[in-house]
């Protein structure tokens, strides 16, 4: 534990980015990055320096795409995208061009022309006007040192970090470092810069730091070493704490863990409402090596295996057999339960086997998700086919993302078939009831879901694209962020369609997307009719007692009640009223 410190303590307030008690030793992060060696070549290596600044650019654009697909087993694609205009800038052919050409022209090391380039064109987005783009330069910052130490290719260049456990401070902190952190030393984290919405503050919620952002800017000048408190419930970073300070930290730190092993000691109870209605409560994952913790949770399954991992962490994707073999193990690993894997939902430029030659303009609305599967039979069916072979290890079902209508869905349920005909044929073994799902994300799917229901015997909604899509927000755009709204009247309308749609043709619909974590929504979304929630393995104890603090039959009001309202806050007070009524310790 911090001692307490002779010096005055001082608290700075901030923005609360991610709950959670630290304490701990600052460890500081100076501001920018500095300007690499400079040397001059002759004409003939210009070539050379040319093809250095090429190999660290494709060293970086995997590192960042790798990073991508990491974030997606704990965030999903919503914040695993953070990185897509990282990667976009890296192919800017206006930009890598004019690094080729700096480095002929002044006949310097490639290095120092990139620096050259970037440094310019950092300022003059620094001079922007518009705070949105001007705060993108963090963003352009944080590409631009990783190709930096890209080019040192036999030194380790990260961050210095101290060997033991200590609170970061950082007049800002890039998303791929955060992303990169050694989690087992960091405590957590506060910044000068930053917003609620910000890509940081967006990692440090998926990665369970606790974080304070926007700080006043005299923070930057503390010292090293200086003991130090950061409550990410209130946002503040408290300086040289006193005893009593940090006693009522420790205090609050403990009564957080004991509430969360109380939790865990009832995680393998049934998560039933007070008046007996039964839910599901599933896990998502990615990596099988997250399975332990699935079976810590007490999860009933997993209701979202996400591929994208699997089938894009290397220079091919795997084939059948291969995909098929970890298909398996899953199946196997969490028997008697279901396991629900999701088909690739990742855009076409992350194909290692089809590399786009030109970014797309707007990935969020463009060739991704089932929309590259249809076009891309042979990679489908391979992943089709080991999905099937692993449904005769276990209890599996397959999901289909981003359909946006009836079309789509046909189309992949055709090739699924086609699929069970070649096996049969093979005499290969696999379930040939194997339940089959839709996810609900794009408002055209919810809005036809009555079209959908007769030919699937699922549907599982992510909120997060649902709620994008609907609202037309980006939520990390500070402009607009504001308007990201769970509650918003028209998101609720298309989760009780989508639900009563389902309902009527006799299949269950789950939630997936962040809505599902959120227990201020829990008694909406139960009043609402879903019948299954799948959250992160970390917060599904917490989620399961809420379930059994609640009752149904008041659920179903609220909802009804919901329903009526014309604006999110109302429908936010409706249900945070019976959340704070039934289980008010629970809320951070």
């Amino acid at each position: 534990m911090v001692k307490p410190a002779i010096l005055p303590e001082i608290t700075y307030t901030g923005i609360p980015a991610s709950s959670g008690i630290a304490v701990g030793p600052i460890h500081v992060i100076a501001r920018g990055f500095s300007a690499p060696d400079i040397y001059e070549i002759s004409e003939a290596n210009i070539g050379d320096e040319q093809g250095r600044f090429q190999a660290a650019v494709e060293l970086t654009k995997k590192q960042l795409t790798d990073l991508q697909l990491r974030l997606a087993s704990l965030s999903g694609n919503a914040e695993s995208e953070i990185f897509e205009a990282h990667v976009m800038l890296l192919e800017d052919k206006n930009l890598l061009n004019r690094v080729a050409e700096a480095i002929g022209q002044r006949q310097q090391n490639a290095e120092y022309a990139f620096y050259a380039v970037m440094q310019n064109f950092l300022e003059a987005m620094r001079r922007i006007p518009d705070p949105y783009l001007r705060e993108r330069t963090a963003d352009i910052e944080d590409v631009s040192q990783r190709v930096l130490r890209n080019f040192l290719v036999d030194e380790d260049t990260e961050h210095e970090e101290p060997d033991g456990k200590h609170i970061l401070l950082a007049y800002d902190i890039s998303p791929s470092d955060t992303a990169s952190m050694n989690r087992r030393h960091l405590l957590g984290f506060a910044t000068e810069q930053g917003s609620v919405n910000s890509h940081t503050a967006i990692l440090a919620r998926s990665f369970g730091i606790p974080a304070v952002v926007g700080l006043d800017a005299s923070v930057i000048q503390v010292t090293a070493l200086t003991p130090a408190v950061i409550d990410g419930y209130a946002g503040k970073l408290v300086l040289n704490p006193t005893e009593e300070t940090l006693l009522k930290y420790v205090s609050l730190a403990a009564e957080k863990e004991k509430q969360r092993s109380e939790l865990d000691a009832k995680r393998d109870e049934a998560t039933n409402t007070t008046d007996g209605r039964a839910l599901t409560l599933s896990a998502n994952i990615e990596f099988i090596e997250e399975l332990h913790q699935v079976r810590r949770s007490g999860a009933r399954g997993v209701g979202l295996y996400r591929t994208e991992f699997l089938l894009l962490n290397g220079s091919e994707m795997p084939d059948e057999t291969a995909q098929a073999e970890v298909y398996t193990k899953v199946a196997k690993e969490i028997s008697p339960n279901i396991v629900i894997v999701r088909t690739l939902d990742a855009g076409g430029d992350k194909l290692p086997i089809e590399p786009l030659t030109e970014p797309e303009p707007n990935p969020f609305l463009g060739w991704r998700g089932i929309r590259v599967s249809l076009s891309r039979p042979a990679m489908f069916r391979d992943q089709l086919r080991a999905i099937l072979r692993a449904s005769a290890f276990g209890k599996v079902a397959v999901m289909f993302p981003l359909i946006s209508g009836l079309s789509e869905l046909l189309q992949a349920r055709e090739i699924l078939n086609r699929c069970m005909d070649e096996l049969e044929k093979e005499g290969i073994d696999f379930d040939a009831k194997i339940a089959v799902g839709a996810m609900i994300e794009v408002p055209s799917a919810a809005v036809c879901a009555d079209l959908l229901a007769p030919h699937v015997d699922f549907f599982s909604i992510g909120t997060n694209d649902l709620i994008q899509y609907t609202v037309a927000v980006d939520r990390v755009n500070p402009h607009v962020a504001n308007l990201y709204k769970p509650t918003h009247p028209a998101v609720i309308r298309l989760i009780k369609h989508t639900v009563d749609s389902g309902a009527a043709h006799g299949i269950w619909t789950g939630v997936c997307g962040e809505m599902a974590g959120d227990i201020r929504l829990t008694p909406l979304l139960i009043g609402l009719g879903v019948e299954e929630l799948s959250v992160s393995p970390k917060i599904l104890p917490k989620v399961g007692q809420v379930i059994r603090s609640l009752s149904y039959a008041q659920c179903t009001v609220t909802a009804e009640e919901a329903i009526k309202q014309t604006n999110s806050q109302s429908i936010l007070k409706l249900t945070l009223a019976v959340a704070k009524e039934h289980y008010p310790d629970l809320l951070d």
